[in-house]
């Protein structure tokens, strides 16, 4: 597996490189400072509240469509062929009492490597299940939010804590795998975001309402 050194990447930059799924590599996300605060909208913190709620609340859905679509034998031998245990996801350890500035960075880290995985997905049904038109259309959809919550997160850890360095990591990519490989490690992929996704609905939530 091949390894790509820490660089310099500014907060936009790793947005770009996020498009592009990364086997095994960890960027290390530094800068002078963060970018200008014009990044925020107004009302960043509830749109970022609607982002995580929205993709916590289609999780279920998008993992059922996708294991439609995939045939035989991922729909009768789900538990099996779509056991998360071995799939890699950041290291996930707050919870609702931790501080505000931990929750946003574990949550950057999360959705970053998500976004990567989606596209990694994407890619793949693209070439195994071109007219799929429903499942590529959810899945486009939820790359699309994911990327808008990144970008909020971004905007909130550097406005209201002064974070610009970041530790990203990106799971593993499946070029190269067989057809079967490729459908088993995106159903075990989104069978693990299914649990993610609530867990960290559950504790970022709280930190986002209005008090």
């Amino acid at each position: 597996m091949k390894f790509m050194p820490a660089g310099v990447v500014p907060f936009m930059a790793l947005l770009l490189l996020q498009r592009r799924p990364v086997a095994g590599r960890v960027l290390l996300v530094t800068g002078p400072g963060c970018p200008g605060h014009g990044l925020c909208r107004s009302n960043v913190q509830e749109q970022t509240r609607r982002q995580v709620a929205l993709l916590n609340a289609t999780a279920q859905d998008l993992f059922s469509l996708y294991l439609k679509c995939q045939g035989e034998p991922f729909s009768s031998e789900t538990d099996k062929l779509c056991n998360p245990g071995g799939v890699f996801f950041p290291a996930f350890r707050v919870n609702r009492t931790s501080e505000r500035k931990e929750v946003m960075v574990a949550m950057y880290k999360l959705f970053a490597f998500l976004n990567a995985s989606l596209g990694n997905i994407t890619r793949d049904q693209e070439e195994l299940n071109p007219t799929a038109k429903e499942l590529l259309d959810r899945l486009h959809n939820t790359t699309k939010t994911t990327r808008g919550l990144i970008s909020n997160l971004t905007c909130l850890l550097c406005k209201n804590y002064n974070v610009f360095q970041v530790d990203v990591s990106y799971g593993e990519s499946s070029k190269g795998k067989s057809a079967f490989k490729k459908k088993q490690q995106g159903c075990q992929v989104l069978r693990k975001y299914v649990q993610v996704i609530a867990q960290a609905a559950r504790i970022l939530l709280p930190h986002l309402s209005p008090p």
